[in-house]
């Protein structure tokens, strides 16, 4: 489990404009997919919560990977830059 996970995530985006991070999870045992784009998380499954205090990426999920995408996302043709990497790329060097 790591604290703020969604937080993290957001946060590299932000840094990474250029980029969309598409994480696939599982949820409580449910697969989910979410997009993350300049600090926004949305959910490509199920709805996502109106209040952006609610994390759409909780931190008990289990991150099954990670692609990052040029942006603008185009589902029909994603520009992938790198996929499939681990979680451990999108935490800062300090996370412990």
């Amino acid at each position: 489990m790591i604290p703020h996970l969604n937080q993290l995530l957001e946060d590299f985006s932000r840094r990474h404009p250029q980029e969309v991070l598409r994480v696939r999870l599982l949820r409580n045992g449910a697969p989910d997919e979410v997009l993350v784009f300049k600090g926004f998380s949305s959910s490509l499954v199920r709805p996502t919560a109106p209040d952006l205090d609610v994390p759409v990426i909780p931190d008990d999920a289990e991150i099954l990977g990670i692609d990052r995408l040029r942006a603008p996302y185009r589902p029909q043709q994603p520009e992938v830059l790198a996929g499939d990497r681990p979680l451990s790329e999108f935490l800062p060097p300090d996370h412990g």
